[in-house]
């Protein structure tokens, strides 16, 4: 068994804690359907949000999550890059599996598919 990370992003149009939450949520899920997750297979989940969103820690997102209360989360600020996208969340779920890189199905939604287009098209 190796150790995969998935990555997933999404953004929101304001700095406001249900969006926050609601979006966290959202692309979650999303990865738990795409790459048929179950809470003890993961690792930890490392969440970065860019400067502009503090109304909320999307980790309370996961935590009301059945099952997902005992994952290790981490919140941390993105690096703030001139022009870089706003009013966004990114997560880095690191996974126990047996598949490979090329089975890993990352998420991007909303105005995040400008990140990676190439994995984008493929959700």
């Amino acid at each position: 068994m190796n150790v995969r990370g998935i990555r997933g992003a999404i953004t929101v149009d304001a700095n406001e804690e249900q969006q926050i939450l609601d979006a966290t949520a959202q692309m979650l899920d999303a990865m738990i359907q795409e790459n048929q997750l179950v809470p003890d297979q993961v690792g930890s989940i490392f969440i970065t949000v860019t400067h502009d969103l503090d109304a909320a820690f999307p980790a309370v997102a996961i935590r009301r999550l059945p099952g997902w209360d005992l994952v290790p989360l981490m919140c941390s600020l993105e690096v703030p890059v001139k022009g870089s996208l706003q009013h966004c969340i990114r997560l880095m779920v690191m996974v126990n599996t047996d598949r490979g890189q090329d089975e890993i199905r990352h998420i991007y939604l909303g105005g995040a598919r400008a990140l990676r287009p190439d994995l984008a098209a493929k959700n």
